[in-house]
């Protein structure tokens, strides 16, 4: 029972510490103090302004369902949609996705872009510099052949009779 135990830790251990725990870690912690900034972005400015053309608070924004809408004894009578609520949250998913997309999708494509391209032009030039030493050395090769005469037979190394 004990050899299961400890392969059992062992296994977690190994899972704790494989690099992707870790990331993911990082990255709830930062998309809630990034979730904070967004509500506060949309509770601050974007609602405001909407508010300019309505009332003040866009999560304000009710309708009736089923009459009558009002609060009696702590209680709602009646059947309310809380609109507002929607469209603030999807205000704030909307504004969550293009800071995203703007502000770490898109450069990071274009990052990973031009590393694409480098490494391809470093190919090309790797290409180009084993096809330029195969032409060197076709030409030393010629060359020493041509050196020898015709008659040094087929590059054997052997001298022949005479």
């Amino acid at each position: 029972m004990s050899a299961k135990k400890e392969s059992v830790l062992e296994g977690f251990k190994a899972f704790l510490m494989r690099g992707n725990v870790i990331d993911l870690a990082v990255a709830v912690v930062i998309g809630a103090a990034f979730t904070n900034i967004v509500n506060s972005v949309v509770k601050g400015i974007i609602n405001p302004i909407v508010g300019a053309f309505g009332t003040k608070d866009l999560e304000s924004y009710k309708s009736c369902l089923k009459a009558p809408c009002k609060i009696v004894n702590g209680e709602m009578q009646g059947i309310q949609l809380e609109w507002g609520l929607v469209l603030s949250a999807i205000l704030s998913f909307i504004i969550t996705a293009a800071v995203v997309y703007f502000l770490m999708v898109l450069p990071m494509a274009k990052v990973l872009a031009k590393r694409a391209a480098h490494e391809k032009a470093k190919e090309g030039v790797q290409e180009t510099m084993e096809i330029s030493e195969l032409e060197v050395l076709k030409e030393i090769r010629d060359t020493l052949v041509a050196q020898r005469g015709p008659s040094s037979g087929a590059g054997t190394g052997a001298h022949p009779a005479s």
